[in-house]
């Protein structure tokens, strides 16, 4: 189990990188997991139970915690691991879901220059946008239309200040690039967050959202250097594929 975590976790590609101190203790850092877990594939509400591996198994870390996720529940999406060919149904742009698998964890973003996050961090201005126009050569990237020029943006309906787009909109203040659709293909879904909610239990367009606190934890304890891992599966499917993934086993009930 252990060979197969640090394999899969060292062949992992992330949006940004680890510093020269990060990269120098790497073999010794437990690698974490960031389990989300549904009642199925059309259930908007979930739980988050963070996980590090440490003497050749998962070990719990906290307590887990509500989360919502997308509005017309979820749907495999494109990771780390091959949707199995079950009958499940499959992300696309615009679907309401979230995507399902494996994924890696990238950049943390948020409004303020800073965040207490030892994850790499990107603030957000007026200028930053996520494109999800699948036609654009920048699909499913977050962008600064300061840099790209104003046409490029043009049509993203994900300002990354939804402060200042949005009525004052909170859910982008904190929250980290869930990494989905890495080869960034058009119309497979793009702009995949964890982020916070305005209230609870209000699904998302396709991301998963948690309440300040338990995103202020979750950003605190990652470490890049783990280089974590995200995974967000209906209960069915991961009990069908805890095993082959080398994913915690199920607790009685799961």
């Amino acid at each position: 189990m252990l060979r197969y975590v640090l394999a899969l976790a060292a062949a992992m590609t992330l949006t940004a990188c680890a510093t020269r101190a990060d990269r120098a203790g790497d073999s010794a850092v437990q690698p974490q997991l960031v389990l989300v877990t549904t009642a199925d594939w059309n259930a908007t509400q979930g739980r988050l139970q963070r996980y590090l591996f440490e003497g050749g198994q998962w070990l719990a870390v906290g307590a887990p915690v509500e989360v919502s996720i997308g509005r017309n529940g979820a749907a495999w999406g494109r990771g780390l691991r091959a949707a199995p060919n079950d009958g499940g149904p499959l992300k696309r742009e615009g679907d309401g879901r979230a995507p399902a698998g494996l994924f890696a964890i990238g950049t943390a973003f948020g409004y303020g220059e800073t965040a207490q996050t030892a994850l790499p961090y990107a603030p957000m201005s007026a200028s930053h946008y996520c494109i999800d126009v699948p036609d654009s050569p920048l699909y499913d990237r977050i962008v600064d239309a300061r840099t790209v020029g104003s046409e490029a943006v043009k049509g993203s309906t994900e300002p990354m200040r939804r402060d200042l787009h949005a009525d004052g909109d909170p859910r982008y203040r904190l929250g980290f690039v869930i990494a989905h659709n890495p080869a960034h293909i058009p119309g497979a879904g793009s702009c995949i967050f964890a982020h916070l909610r305005r209230t609870q239990g209000e699904p998302t367009a396709g991301c998963t959202a948690m309440d300040d606190a338990a995103m202020d934890e979750l950003l605190a304890w990652l470490r890049p250097q783990a280089r974590p891992l995200f995974a967000l599966l209906p209960q069915a499917q991961y009990r069908a594929v805890w095993k082959d993934w080398g994913l915690p086993e199920p607790a009685a009930g799961e």
